[in-house]
């Protein structure tokens, strides 16, 4: 299990990413979901030993993170928001290097892990072909691949599906669900879907802090009878957010569909919404902005 405690992080130009962030994730896949700017990739960095928080305690098991980064490396897969390869250099060769570096010395052994990564990833078949001619997703599933050398015990991957089109947000999807059986997969993303198809537990983080946290299905069952909607012309929209908290919009038809927040019937034609997670997750980002929030 990982457990992160009071973790702060307080940049030196003043601006705190994170404010006192408490979990504790399980083995298998947990979302973390929250907006660009939320701090979601500065706790992914600091998780995963590549920046030392202001305040906090981080630990994976037996291991304190902080204090024995090198130890947590040892059993840590990581997919960064951007990970830069050497373009030019094939699948194959590219997943050998990074074996070496991990420590896998002998070349059988190098040559077994690299195989089975390239099947597991569905890679194979474009072995030889240089890294800079992949498209979006077989980019991101080659980065899982360099991920899982070694059988690490923690991943992280950190916004993997923005920009992919359906069909290889779905196979990466599928891909990464396989492997957060048995180990602990934290997945970092403002998009609501991925949470929702693949995360038994979650967390929102909004302005550095967890706003929110549990069971999607114990969430949109908690949800219930506060979110509303309603059909309005586009010019009443601005009328309408002045009088209700409306958390979200979308056109169909020519005409606006609003959500608001509101734990009491609203009437003038709102109706309850059964709702799902994204209407948990906006209205948990309607709630963090009454207070004061913070720069992330």
């Amino acid at each position: 299990m990982l457990q992160l405690s009071g973790v702060s992080h307080v940049y030196a130009n003043g601006t705190r990413a994170l404010d006192d962030v408490t979990l504790a994730i399980p083995t298998g896949m947990f979302g973390l979901l929250g907006p660009n700017g939320a701090g979601k990739s500065t706790l992914m960095r600091t998780v995963a030993t590549l920046q030392t928080p202001t305040a906090g305690r981080i630990s994976f098991g037996d291991i304190d993170i902080i204090a024995q980064p090198e130890a947590l490396r040892e059993t840590l897969g990581y997919l960064p928001q951007d990970f830069g390869v050497y373009p030019r250099v094939s699948a194959y060769d590219m997943l050998d290097h990074m074996c070496v570096l991990k420590g896998i010395a002998g070349a059988a052994d190098r040559k077994a892990t690299v195989e089975t990564l390239l099947n597991q990833t569905n890679l194979w078949a474009v072995r030889g072909k240089a890294i800079a001619g992949f498209s979006g997703g077989m980019r991101q599933r080659f980065g899982i691949a360099q991920a899982l050398i070694g059988n690490p015990r923690l991943i992280i991957v950190d916004e993997p599906t923005a920009g992919l089109d359906p069909e290889e947000r779905n196979r990466f999807l599928n891909l990464l669900a396989e492997i957060g059986e048995n180990v602990v997969v934290i997945l970092s993303t403002h998009i609501v879907e991925d949470v929702a198809d693949l995360c038994p537990r979650m967390a929102v983080l909004a302005a550095g802090r967890i706003q929110l946290e549990g069971a999607p299905l114990d969430l949109i069952e908690r949800a219930r009878g506060s979110v509303w909607a309603k059909t309005i012309a586009r010019d009443e929209l601005e009328a309408t957010k002045a009088a209700h908290e409306v958390i979200s919009t979308r056109l169909f038809a020519g005409r606006t569909i609003i959500h608001i927040l509101s734990d009491s019937d609203p009437g003038a034609g709102f109706t309850p919404v059964e709702g799902g997670l994204e209407d948990v997750y906006f209205a948990t980002l309607a709630r963090s902005r009454r207070t004061p929030a913070l720069a992330a």
